[in-house]
């Protein structure tokens, strides 16, 4: 190795992104069945469910306005799932795109079928849909965009570094190594997308014009689905610069130690009933994020209480970070 190698200790998180995508697939389903239906009482029968300009030329039955897009969605599902069975990574991260974009579509479609049909006493009277188009458009974009990005391939497998010794690695002086490991909870992830899922849902129903406690609804459930998804999963990384923790599938926010700035590093065993449960937790020992019982890289700064985060492979990132810290002290 010439320029320098990569110490890998990633959890994997293929579990949590099929968990999200079967959330997403479920709800959008939920979402194309019952907004027609709980908006029943306020509709036409038939309603309009396609204009040639600002004039409805076309109408469904109720049943048919609800099953015909589900049923869209249904197969679009079964081939984004045969795309990932068959596919490798890059098919993975296009099936999730589409998955993204379409079930924004097909739900802001009916959404605003649903809204231009409130109260009207027949289809022919239906209101003109304009402008939520454009949005919709661009919201089932940014959706498969976002999806894409979430599920995009792993890195390649990094090279192996030298064995760890004693608290430090024997690197050869002058040569660089980095450390990453990564690690997801499941059901905190599956949290936020059920969480994300429902404010989509209620911020349909109010976009639909359901009603103010809609949005209300909405709320509470946008804030769940971000403080799940950003406890869902941590990524800590050792470098030349220090250590860098990462929260969340976008890497923020984060915390950053120059090697200055640590006393030593060390793995410790811990559990989420020794501080004080699960998430970003502060208590007797310290700070501690815990996504899962068990190993733990642990680093005594030297001001400020300890850091602990649970991390596979703990035991080399300390030994890598201890090293750093060493060679900026020497």
């Amino acid at each position: 190795m010439s320029g320098g190698s990569r110490v890998d200790g990633r959890g994997g998180g293929r579990g949590t992104t099929r968990g999200g995508a079967a959330v997403w697939a479920f709800g959008m389903l939920t979402l194309l069945l019952g907004l027609p239906w709980v908006a029943r009482g306020r509709l036409p029968e038939p309603l309009a469910t396609h204009w040639a300009g600002e004039r409805p030329d076309g109408s469904m039955s109720l049943t048919a306005a609800a099953a015909f897009p589900a049923a869209v969605w249904t197969v679009a599902v079964a081939a984004a799932a045969v795309a990932r069975w068959r596919g490798g990574a890059q098919a993975r991260a296009w099936a999730a795109a589409g998955l993204g974009f379409g079930g924004a579509l097909l739900t802001g479609a009916q959404a605003s079928i649903v809204s231009a049909n409130l109260d009207r006493p027949s289809w022919q009277e239906a209101r003109p849909v304009g402008a939520e188009v454009l949005l919709v458009v661009a919201a089932s974009l940014a959706a498969g965009a976002l999806a894409g990005w979430l599920a995009r391939p792993e890195a390649p497998e990094p090279l192996a570094a030298a064995d760890v010794d004693g608290p430090r690695l024997d690197l050869p002086e002058g040569q660089r190594a980095v450390w990453l490991s990564r690690a997801v909870n499941p059901w905190l992830g599956l949290l936020a997308a059920g969480a994300g899922a429902g404010t989509a849902g209620a911020a349909l129903a109010g976009f639909a014009g359901l009603g103010g406690p809609a949005w209300a609804t909405a709320a509470p459930l946008a804030v769940v689905a971000l403080a799940g998804a950003g406890c869902s999963s941590v990524q800590a990384r050792v470098t030349e610069r220090g250590l860098d923790v990462a929260f969340g599938p976008f890497g923020k926010p984060s915390r950053h130690w120059d090697p200055e700035q640590i006393v030593s590093a060390r793995a410790e065993h811990r559990t989420p009933a020794q501080v004080g449960g699960w998430g970003y937790r502060m208590s007797g020992p310290g700070t501690t994020v815990m996504l899962r019982a068990g190993e733990c890289l642990v680093i005594r700064p030297r001001q400020g209480a300890e850091f602990a985060v649970s991390v596979d492979d703990a035991e080399r990132g300390a030994a890598l970070l201890n090293t750093v810290a060493a060679r900026r002290s020497a």
